[in-house]
């Protein structure tokens, strides 16, 4: 298990403590400590339990590498190398098979219907369900489900979770680790692409004031 204390929201946005979008984050800090203790829950638990510290980290590098985050992908792979080094290498395969563009999927509501999408429903092949365990495999489709197929996520898609021997707890908490990282991703991307965005502006006040 490794010990972090450092906001990950902000390590894997870049934000230092002295930039200014570290202020802005200050302002709803109450939020910004929901996120770094839904981060220590579901990623650092001092009892994992039967849900192990290698799994969540090799759930995390998944859908990092699903969602091409680079900066993500390097922080959840160190993770998981340091828990798992043999995994991290049979996990960035199986995150290269399971590439799409998404989210896509079928709408059940009949007035919705005609805005269904169809996209890749990806399974590991036999060579990464070989390599990843029963277990993993199971989790990783189930990931690819609720990131790129959300809207077909029903009850009777657990049972492949339930057959590879997932608790119900186990799935509770894996259906949330995978919540929180798109959520983590998404605000981690945002927060880079503001960064990005105020970049040329300071650079033009800081030309001007030369001038």
């Amino acid at each position: 298990m490794t010990t972090l204390s450092a906001d990950i929201i902000d390590l894997l946005a870049g934000i230092a403590p002295s930039d200014p979008l570290a202020a802005v984050r200050e302002k709803r800090a109450q939020a910004r400590e929901n996120a770094q203790r839904s981060f220590e829950a579901l990623l650092e638990p001092a009892e994992p339990g039967t849900f192990a510290l290698a799994e969540r980290y090799a759930v995390a590098s998944f859908v990092s590498q699903l969602h091409g985050f680079d900066a993500a992908t390097a922080f959840y792979g160190d993770l998981l190398g340091d828990e798992s080094p043999a995994l991290t290498s049979v996990v960035a395969s199986a995150a290269a098979s399971a590439a799409a563009t998404g989210p896509f999927g079928a709408y059940r509501e009949p007035r919705l219907q005609s805005e269904s999408t169809d996209g890749v429903r990806w399974t590991p092949d036999a060579a990464t369900a070989s390599a990843l365990g029963s277990r993993l495999s199971a989790a990783f489709a189930h990931a690819h489900l609720l990131v790129f197929r959300p809207r077909e996520a029903r009850a009777e898609a657990l049972q492949d979770l339930v057959d590879a021997g997932w608790s119900a707890d186990d799935i509770v908490s894996l259906s949330q680790l995978i919540a929180f990282l798109s959520f983590q991703l998404r605000v981690a991307w945002g927060l880079r692409a503001l960064a990005a965005a105020s970049a040329p502006v300071a650079a033009s006040a800081t030309v001007s004031e030369g001038a």
